[in-house]
């Protein structure tokens, strides 16, 4: 990687038709690291006529890509794996820097790229069409699976290689070519990355990454009749422009978009099961997950001693330099972390009681940087700020309910529908929610978790299409039927 250095601050350069490139004619963007607000490395943003070279040869490289056998692409997928795998510590450290997760979760994300690159490079064998009878005979009537092509990854910051992943892992087996953009809070994983790629030895073309901000850079990827797909991770507000945009050209669309999953806990709940879970799958990343735990619903039967555990064992969780062994770093940016503050500020006004948290950890280490103490707020209302809104950040808005029906209620009233969670012990409470919850993904007496085997897509407004498994190996592909006459 063709990297450069200004005043001790690296500078990474785009990847494009495998070169590096940097004409000096575009802006540059500062990433800083959370942990401190300190800038240590500068991306350069392309140019409009780079984006265009981007996908001009994605398009060029497509077909090539396409007729290469299956098990041919996947040696390319190992290949690229191998060489993260052999890095494992490097991009570790990498995100730590450049997002802010403990350095534990940091390896669990590089773990899990190695993982979703595989299992793509697996489905290779496993790609299936289907044979039908004939009205007629000497007929045959197949349905072959084709690639869709030049295809689009937009990746969101809270998991910056995990994303890129999961989106380049599926399109490239299935014979498409992509173009990546990563968040400009967290673009420098994605620059090492591409150095895998061209260490791995991919046709030119194949994979090509340019940088910049959404509403340009992004845009024009999204505007080009040359893509055909645009797989994306983001806000459902972005996701809804992405929508409209496509639509000129009737691009193909996977999207995964924001949520806001209640955790819903029940009068026969296995109590301390529960609290850990609850605790967990809020806090982890610092809050910025999108099927995180957003708000708790706990029956007003137990809610006094459930509260109060879910306080005493949040108290437990260090906050601190995410390189060392803390549960939580900082938030990934400072406009992020001041919109979590102040839904809290406003939440407060409104009524509800500030049981933990709610500020910035005390100490001289934590004058610097996006930091916001693990929060709890009790006395929630339906309609209050921190219920409304999507918080992605370290707060746990608690709120009464009177049962089942009213947690349901609250849940499908939403616009929202990524994923929610329910403690029960009862078996007919469990099978209503499978059918009535409006959901893509419910977790029934288990915490946060994502199976690579199984399927992440959002229902109403989180999104359309999804990601992982079989089904998500399916979103990059498109069926061709074939009326084939041998008489």
């Amino acid at each position: 990687m063709n990297t450069t250095t200004t005043q001790d601050i690296k500078v990474y350069p785009c990847y494009i038709n495998g070169e590096w490139v940097e004409t000096k004619k575009g802006e540059y963007i500062d990433v800083e690291n959370p942990a401190n607000n300190q800038v240590f490395a500068r991306v350069y943003c392309s140019t409009e006529t780079e984006v265009q070279l981007a996908l001009e040869s994605a398009d060029k490289a497509q077909f090539a890509w396409q007729m290469l056998p299956a098990n041919d692409r996947a040696n390319y997928l190992y290949a690229i794996s191998e060489k993260l795998n052999e890095e494992r510590d490097h991009f570790a450290r990498l995100l730590v820097m450049e997002q802010g997760k403990t350095l534990a979760e940091a390896y669990g994300e590089v773990d899990d790229t190695i993982r979703y690159i595989n299992y793509s490079a697996e489905a290779g064998r496993r790609i299936e069409g289907s044979i039908f009878p004939s009205d007629m005979s000497n007929e045959q009537l197949s349905i072959h699976k084709v690639p869709y092509g030049v295809t689009v990854g937009l990746m969101a910051f809270n998991y910056p290689l995990a994303l890129i992943g999961r989106k380049i892992g599926p399109a490239l087996i299935t014979g498409n070519t992509m173009v990546i953009k990563p968040s400009e809070l967290t673009p420098i994983t994605a620059s090492e990355f591409c150095r895998l790629v061209h260490e791995a030895g991919l046709p030119k073309g194949v994979i090509s990454m340019v940088m910049g901000w959404g509403h340009t850079v992004g845009t024009q990827l999204i505007e080009s009749p040359i893509t055909k797909l645009v797989s994306m991770t983001g806000s459902t507000r972005a996701g809804q422009a992405i929508y409209k945009t496509a639509s000129q050209n009737v691009a193909g669309l996977v999207l995964e978009l924001g949520g806001k999953a209640p955790f819903i806990v029940m009068e026969d709940a296995e109590i301390d099961k529960a609290v850990e879970a609850a605790v967990v799958s809020r806090y982890a990343n610092c809050g910025q997950v999108c099927i995180c735990n957003e708000m708790l619903f706990v029956h007003e039967k137990i809610a006094d001693e459930f509260t109060e555990k879910v306080i005493e064992r949040t108290k437990q969780i260090t906050v601190g330099d995410p390189m060392t062994q803390v549960n939580m770093g900082p938030n990934v940016s400072t406009k992020g972390l001041s919109r979590v503050h102040d839904l809290v500020m406003e939440n407060i006004s409104q009524g509800a009681e500030l049981v933990l948290g709610g500020k910035r950890p005390e100490g001289r280490y934590f004058e610097e940087g996006n930091w916001y103490d693990p929060t709890i707020l009790t006395n929630v209302k339906s309609d209050d700020a921190t219920l409304r809104n999507e918080l992605f950040g370290p707060v746990l808005p608690i709120m009464k309910v009177s049962g089942y029906e009213e947690a349901k209620s609250l849940l499908n009233d939403r616009e929202e529908g990524l994923s929610a969670y329910l403690f029960t012990q009862n078996h007919k409470t469990i099978m209503k929610s499978i059918n009535e919850f409006q959901v893509g993904t419910i977790f029934i007496n288990k915490g946060i978790v994502g199976y690579i085997q199984g399927f992440h897509s959002g229902h109403k407004t989180s999104g359309i299409g999804g990601e992982d498994g079989i089904y998500g190996i399916e979103q990059y592909l498109q069926k061709r039927a074939i009326y084939l006459n041998y008489e």
